[in-house]
Order: C-alpha cells, then sequence, then structure tokens
C-alpha cells in the first residue's frame, strides 16, 4: 500500500541502551539532522509523538510570548 503524499509509517527497534534509530525515510521527510535535538511527547494513554522542530519552536514561543492579562 502507498502512503499518501507527506505521510509514513515506519517501524524502530529500541536497543540495550534505550537508543531508537529513527528510520531514513522519515529522518528525510522531516528535515532531522545529526546533531539536532529532539523534544517527545508521551501520554500514557496516547503514546509518544515527536513534533517538528518547527511546531515545537512555534509553540514554546508562544508559551514565553503569551499575553500578560
Amino acid at each position: 500500500m502507498a502512503m499518501p503524499e507527506g505521510k509514513g509509517a515506519w517501524t524502530a527497534t529500541v536497543g540495550a541502551k534505550g537508543q531508537v534509530v529513527i528510520p531514513k525515510e522519515a529522518r528525510d521527510m522531516f528535515g532531522i539532522k545529526p546533531g539536532d535535538t529532539l523534544v517527545i511527547l508521551g501520554d500514557v494513554e496516547r503514546g509518544l509523538a515527536i513534533p517538528p522542530k518547527e511546531q515545537f519552536a512555534e509553540w514554546i514561543s508562544a508559551v514565553f510570548e503569551g499575553s500578560q492579562q
């Protein structure tokens, strides 16, 4: 089954040190480069999420630059 443009599904294995290798196709799709810092969000009921760095930058800016009401 072909994935729609801009979407993907991959598998990854957790190593003995708890490390996960992000598949090349996913790194390419999201522009993840060596040395990048990723934010991993977790919810016991919903699982883990790794938001695109652009989205996280916008979100954190909104938190720190929010209105002072």
